[in-house]
């Protein structure tokens, strides 16, 4: 055993784990093993019953509201050992004497004020988006344009607002409404849009986008994109259009940087556009229970702002929930380099590389495997010779024309090689 995020290890019963049922309840279940060194080695628990027990009792005096868990015994390696398993909650915050914690990494810490506003909000089963605006004086020629265009709508008005979740009677315009709006007042509400020459020192083109609608943010993005991305050539008696970068790729990144982000958190949207690639930065890291394989994979989606989700859907800004990262994938899907993602707690990085005709030409079967081991990401010759059916000496000839163009990577010796 080892512990991570889900995982903690107690060779001993002391009440510091309760800072762990918290996180476990607040943020993503997980299981707690007394009898358990933090190395992993096996020691036991004295009596299995009376540990239960008094972790029972301390969780329902000291943890409120009651989590939801369950106690069992276990026989490792000869020895009692007690597994508590929590289970994420929903009527957030849990707290322990007063204070809500959650997991990082192997250890578990207090939330900050912002995380326990939103823990509040969660439990209440409110979005952020959803809280009235600190400014109701709110104007929506922009949104009121893009309506027309779009869906045909006239005029808009209060019933289309209420229509869009935008507005109540009760409390009038809330954040999303003040996002969407001309004159909105969050201070968060903002593209920052760099463009740099042959280094970061070199800054070519810079551009602040605020104060006005994220609708008009995103288009702006895309008209600087265009700018420098896409040109003309002359080929035959035809004009064709060029992307250095697929459209599609970017206005699907571009639009989730918008959608998902962490309206909470005093940061502007940054679009960093290099020679070889643009890289889309977004605040705030990944919702409350979505690892990196599920957001990667699109196993799922958590709308952290449903409401503007809604009206980019609305507009053909973004296509069904939950398939943006799929298609910016498929937009690259014949492409040598591939688009790649970083996270961190505070943000979403998305790398758009460059990928119009390197002068590397593959044919169907290089690019057939190049596909499996990227799929893969560590596939062995014998897997690639079973599942493209092709001979040893074929599958040997491609990996090397694979490696020597840089597309992949050789790691490891003898019968331990795979590809990469």
């Amino acid at each position: 055993m080892k512990e991570n995020k889900s995982l903690e290890l107690k060779a001993e019963i002391n009440r510091t784990y309760l800072k762990t049922v918290s996180a476990f309840a607040n943020y993503q279940s997980g299981s707690i093993f007394f009898g358990v060194a933090d190395d992993g080695a096996i020691v036991g628990v004295m009596d299995a019953q009376e540990s239960k027990l008094n972790i029972e009792n301390a969780i329902n005096d000291s943890i409120n509201p009651q989590p939801v868990y369950n106690l069992t015994t276990r026989i490792i390696e000869g020895k009692e050992v007690v597994e508590l398993h929590v289970e994420k909650g929903y009527h957030t915050p849990y707290l322990y004497k007063n204070k809500a914690y959650r997991r990082a990494d192997t250890s578990t810490i207090e939330v900050d004020s912002l995380e326990f506003k939103r823990l509040v909000l969660a439990g209440s089963n409110i979005n952020y988006e959803e809280l009235p605006s600190n400014k109701q004086d709110l104007t929506f020629l922009y949104l009121g344009k893009k309506l027309k265009e779009v869906v045909a709508i006239d005029e808009l008005n209060k019933d289309i607002l209420k229509t869009l979740d935008l507005y109540t009677d009760r409390e009038g315009y809330n954040v999303a409404a003040n996002l969407l709006s001309d004159n909105g007042s969050l201070r968060s509400s903002g593209v920052d849009i760099a463009r740099f020459g042959k280094d970061i020192n070199t800054i070519e083109f810079r551009k602040t986008i605020a104060d006005c609608s994220i609708l008009e943010q995103y288009d702006v993005g895309v008209a600087l994109y265009k700018q420098y991305y896409q040109y003309e050539k002359i080929e035959g008696m035809e004009r064709n259009l060029k992307e250095r970068i697929p459209s599609e790729a970017f206005r699907e990144a571009l639009a989730n940087a918008l959608v998902h982000r962490e309206w909470d958190v005093n940061g502007y949207v940054q679009i960093a556009m290099y020679n070889d690639r643009i890289e889309i930065i977004s605040p705030g890291g990944l919702p409350s229970g979505v690892t990196e394989e599920d957001y990667l994979q699109s196993k799922f989606s958590i709308l952290r702002n449903p409401i503007i989700g809604n009206v980019f859907f609305r507009l053909r800004l973004i296509e069904q929930f939950g398939t943006g990262i799929a298609r910016i994938k498929q937009a690259y899907e014949d492409g040598l380099q591939q688009p790649r993602f970083k996270f961190t707690e505070g943000s979403i990085s998305v790398v758009l590389p460059v990928s119009e005709d390197t002068g590397v030409v593959l044919d169907e079967d290089d690019k057939l495997i190049l596909r499996y081991i990227r799929e893969g990401n560590g596939v062995d010759r014998l897997t690639l010779e079973q599942i493209s059916g092709f001979k040893k000496s074929k599958v040997i000839r491609i990996v090397n024309n694979l490696i020597e163009r840089g597309l992949i990577e050789k790691v490891g010796r003898g019968p331990a090689t795979f590809y990469k």
